[in-house]
């Protein structure tokens, strides 16, 4: 039995349609991932949690002086509702968010740059803003051929207070701000509603090391309008390709195989799994994960985040192997984090797409851009790296994260200013 990029491009096939966290089409993908390990002879469980969400009611936006204009947005999932007739107020575009930019922003709606971060969405809340509008996309984009997404405002952001909040285009965020205005009416209603979204879970037990645990993780969740096969069917396929090689050839030390449901409203699989599984986490020693992968022209990079020894056992590793690939020491922005942040190390492969030759979190995310040998490539990595682990002598690499990962992992987590929200209240 041999890694094969044809039949995880096979499976990638059957995973091509949106499947939005906590939707009947997440579930689907869950349930054909569940088959797929059976197919292969190994039992696999869907292991259910509660997600937050919300059903949009109304979200509009128009602006009342010096012109009216109603613009498209959607409503931010989870922030504060609008009173009956909506929430009429002063106008300000708020570039940096900076103390001079909210010296005279309370009371008043803001417009801000991209998308916001903890400590942006923190100082907006101390300046007493009424509501806010965030924007995506660029100004060469056509209405006809792209998507304006749905936020959610996630607690993490809830914990600082909360306020309207919508969406709008960079387009129409321009055509305001060059206009001039001044006044704006936002109206958004929505409802709170608690989904049920799963993991994928399928063990293979260690011949003569059982109670050393090496787990392999990729989110199978996409964004909304996206097919989300670049990110992340692409990891989900290649785990699945690994999980037939040990299955075939059975490794010394217990691997776990975990597809995750929710990764792109806030990695709420692999938080759910971290506090389902507590008990067992002590056993866990690594954690290969999975984010990204198969396009044609694209890099391969590797993120460590465990101690330098590790790095550079993987730089030596990967220049031995013939497999080129960046090897960093970093935190990546997937479902290791909640493994890192209860201590197991973790090692983070993708393949980015090079500049212009992949697209994610939108209706681009296709197979178009996307081979089955670009798949086996990374697989081959992967595989030749976890056969080692799974199988050394003695496990080689220490159940630890060193202080410079654990600031990044706390600083991704925003602890600091969570704690200190926390005092005040």
């Amino acid at each position: 039995m041999d890694i094969s990029g044809k039949r995880a491009m096979e499976l990638l096939e059957k995973l091509n349609f949106t499947r939005v966290a906590g939707s009947a089409e997440e579930l689907r993908a869950a349930e054909i991932l569940k088959a797929g390990c059976e197919s292969i002879g190994v039992e696999a469980q869907l292991e259910s949690f509660e997600i937050e969400t919300a059903e949009i009611e109304t979200a509009t936006l128009e602006i009342l002086e010096p012109y009216q204009q109603e613009y498209p947005v959607t409503g931010y999932q989870c922030a504060k509702n609008t009173y009956q007739g909506g929430l009429t107020a002063d106008f300000l575009y708020v570039e940096n968010g900076n103390e001079v930019d909210l010296c005279e922003a309370e009371g008043k709606i803001v417009l801000v740059n991209g998308f916001l971060r903890v400590p942006q969405f923190r100082r907006l809340m101390e300046a007493g803003v009424a509501g806010i509008v965030t924007m995506e996309g660029s100004l060469r984009d056509d209405r006809e051929g792209t998507d304006l997404s749905t936020r959610k405002l996630r607690r993490t952001l809830r914990a600082f207070g909360n306020v309207p909040m919508v969406h709008t285009r960079v387009l129409d965020a321009f055509d305001m701000v060059k206009r001039g205005a001044r006044k704006a009416r936002l109206v958004l209603k929505n409802d709170l509603v608690e989904r049920i979204s799963h993991n994928v879970v399928a063990t293979i037990p260690g011949t003569s090391r059982p109670e050393e645990v090496v787990s392999f993780g990729a989110h199978y969740d996409s964004v909304d309008f996206s097919k989300g096969v670049y990110d992340n069917g692409a990891g989900s396929v290649i785990n699945m390709e690994l999980l037939r090689w040990f299955q075939a050839h059975p490794p010394k030390r217990t691997l776990k195989f975990m597809w995750y449901g929710s990764e792109e409203i806030g990695l709420e699989g692999s938080w759910a799994y971290v506090k389902a599984h507590k008990e067992e986490l002590p056993e866990h020693r690594l954690m290969i994960n999975v984010d990204v992968g198969g396009p044609v022209l694209g890099r391969e990079k590797i993120g460590v985040t465990a101690g330098e020894e590790l790095v550079h056992y993987l730089d030596y590793f990967t220049k031995v192997r013939g497999f080129s690939a960046e090897v960093v020491q970093d935190i990546y922005s997937s479902d290791s984090i909640p493994f890192a942040d209860s201590g197991v190390p973790a090692v983070n492969f993708c393949r980015n797409g090079a500049p212009g030759a992949a697209f994610i979190h939108d209706r681009f995310d296709t197979l178009s851009f996307l081979s089955a040998e670009a798949l086996e490539k990374t697989a081959r990595c992967v595989l030749a790296f976890a056969s080692e682990m799974a199988n050394a002598a003695a496990f080689p690499v220490k159940r630890e994260i060193p202080k410079n990962m654990v600031e990044k992992v706390e600083k991704y987590l925003y602890k600091k200013e969570l704690a200190e929200v926390a005092e005040e209240k």
